[in-house]
Formats: C-alpha cells, structure tokens, sequence
C-alpha cells in the first residue's frame, strides 16, 4: 500500500473561501465561544457517565452554541449501518453524533483534541493510525465487529477534508467491513451554506473553531441517502464508487 493512499492529500485550502462572508458581531462571537466552553465542560461530566446518550445531546448543544442550524434529510439508517460520509470539517463528526448514535472512524490524531478527543473516545470511535498501515487489516476487523454487534458506524472514506465543492475518491478499506458484515451502506451528503465552514489547508483546530463560531446563519445538511446492500463477496471498490455516486 502507498504512502499516497494510506494518506491522502487535499489540494483545498484558504483559496477555497471567498472574501466576505457574513459574519456576526466580535461580541457574538465571544458570547458563542464562551457557550461552547460551557457545553464541553458539562460534556466532561455527562459523557463518562452516559456515553451515547449523552453524546447526542453534547453534540447538538455545541451546534447550537456556534450558532450552527442542523438539517437532515432523508431516510433514518438502521442500527447496525455503516454511515460513509464526504470530510469537509471538524463539525462533520459533531453533526453526525447529533442525528444518530454511530460510532466513528477517525484518525489517531483526533484523540488528542481538546474535548473533542475525549469525546470521541468515550463514544467508542475507532481510531487509525496512519503511520502504521499493516495495522489497516485489524481496523476492518473491528468496524466489522461493530456492525455485527448492532452498532451503526460512521466513516469518511476520503480520508482528509475536503472544501465540498472539491471531492476526494473514496477509498475501499473499510467498506469490506460491510461486506465481511453483510451490512447496509448508507451514503450521506454533507453540506455547509458557506465554505468557511470547512476545515483545510493550514487551519488549526482553534482558528477553524473561531472562524464558525464568527459566521451568520451557518447551516450544515446531512443527506441521508437509500442504504446500498452489498451481498456476500461484493467487490468492495465497486461498493465505494457506488457510494460515492451516490453523494
């Protein structure tokens, strides 16, 4: 396996946000920020004790702290559904947790972001390491676990983030999990009304954080799409370019 599949590139970065976007008053701003530290610090003390059914109710209350209205659209995936999204932005995994209990896909790194790291740990994310790709073998294994056992799994198989009007190609990995699983895939679409929403190119976690936290009327829509059934032996490559179709 290559180093430029195991990690992948995105060409997107500040060039892909556009000068002027409407943005709310500085004291707004830090009215937001503030909120958001409320919501992680209560986050602190209800997730160690409830796990996912807290998780929900963090997640959307760090949306409504931002200011971020969250849409979804579409059929309810079933327990047990690998969820196989497009990456634009930190927010992606927030909203996910809003909408349905999932347990997600995500990079080692993430593991040491403030709150949201913790979060995501105490919620049962799965994480990678990149720098250890014989380890890939093992991490399907354990997505297909989750799926037998009833979980539904959430996952973001371009790899790195996205500004939504560029798309990466999906990589294959974690879709045999489904088919090892015979597991529905349910693609879902995520947009954002503005591309300041997403997190790319240099950005930091606390300047991306920032930037949201400054937008006016910032919507994220999370499409839900008809679950593709892949049968036993499915090609796992043809089940991601469905997917990605799909979105």
């Amino acid at each position: 396996m290559s180093s430029t599949i195991w990690q992948p590139a995105s060409a997107c970065g500040p060039q892909c946000r556009p000068a002027g976007a409407a943005a709310v008053r500085a004291g707004t701003t830090v009215v937001r920020l503030a909120a958001l530290v409320g919501v992680l610090l209560s986050a602190l003390v209800l997730v160690p004790l409830l796990r996912h059914a807290a998780a929900r109710a963090v997640s959307r209350g760090i949306l409504a702290a931002l200011g971020v209205e969250l849409v979804w659209r579409g059929p309810a995936p079933r327990p047990g559904s690998l969820l196989v999204a497009n990456h634009v932005s930190w927010l992606d995994v927030v909203a996910l947790l809003a909408v349905t209990p999932v347990r997600l896909v995500a990079k080692h790194d993430v593991r040491a972001w403030p709150a949201v790291g913790a979060l995501a740990a105490l919620t049962g994310s799965i994480f990678v390491d990149r720098s250890r790709p014989k380890r890939l073998p093992a991490t399907v294994a354990e997505v297909a676990a989750a799926l037998r056992a009833g979980w539904s799994v959430a996952v973001f198989p371009e790899g790195t983030t996205f500004c939504g009007a560029e798309r990466g190609r999906f990589r294959p990995a974690v879709f045999q999990a489904a088919v090892d699983a015979g597991a529905p895939v349910v693609p879902v679409a995520i947009r954002y009304g503005t591309p300041d929403a997403a997190f790319v190119g240099d950005d930091t976690l606390w300047s991306s954080v920032r930037r949201v936290a400054g937008l006016r009327g910032l919507t994220v829509t999370l499409v839900g799409s008809p679950a593709l059934r892949p049968e036993p032996g499915a090609d796992r490559r043809a089940l991601a370019r469905a997917a990605r179709m799909t979105i």
